[in-house]
């Protein structure tokens, strides 16, 4: 799998390339989660958004579907004692409804090819009135690709399309989310998270 054969260079990549948006990127999702939160993360990848969840809610379960990422989060995460680590597919999501207060898919929603039915999947495991928080890299100017994405796409990426920020808004507009607002982290590859309140889709 890509994402196992890059897991041990992907922060430092991250670091030198893009490190504000990096970092920032979970300082912004971290403003959003409670001290009483149980929190899902799927996609945690290396833990860098986590990183910054797991000091302000009750309990975070850091799942990504690399066992690479996963071992890379472990090693970031081990100074936790409220962060539990698990492999899970969050096309199908093995827990009950509504058992989480808040849901964060970071920087993975452009990599699906379903990618409606996924922020279904994490609708569904959220309680109602929370929040499901989705960080995606964005192209500062159109949703063409860029040099960075074409190399990493030869490289096995995988990617499904880009977004700008205005075609962001518009996936979820066209996806029927009514109650959704943005923040981005602004840097040399920008991030766009989308904060949705569960069961504020249109019918």
């Amino acid at each position: 799998m890509f994402w196992d054969k890059i897991s041990f260079a992907y922060d430092l990549f991250e670091k030198v390339y893009n490190k504000k948006v990096f970092s920032g990127t979970g300082k912004v999702v971290a403003q959003y989660i409670d001290s009483g939160d149980v929190v899902l993360e799927c996609a945690c990848g290396t833990g860098e958004i986590s990183r910054f969840i797991a000091p302000e809610c009750r309990l975070l379960a850091a799942t990504d579907f690399s066992e690479g990422m996963l071992r890379a989060a472990g090693r970031k995460l081990s100074v936790f004692n409220n962060v539990v680590i698990r492999k899970a597919d969050m096309t199908a999501l093995r827990c009950s409804d509504s058992r989480f207060d808040k849901v964060v898919a970071g920087n993975v929603i452009h990599l699906l090819d379903r990618p409606y039915e996924v922020i279904r999947e994490l609708e569904r495991v959220c309680k109602p009135g929370g929040l499901v928080m989705i960080p995606t890299y964005i192209n500062i100017s159109d949703d063409r690709e860029t040099l960075v994405t074409k190399i990493l796409n030869k490289l096995g990426a995988g990617f499904k399309r880009q977004f700008s920020l205005d075609s962001y808004k518009k996936f979820f507009e066209d996806g029927g989310y009514t109650d959704v607002s943005y923040e981005v982290v602004w840097g040399r590859m920008p991030c766009a998270i989308a904060v949705l309140r569960v069961g504020s889709k249109e019918n």
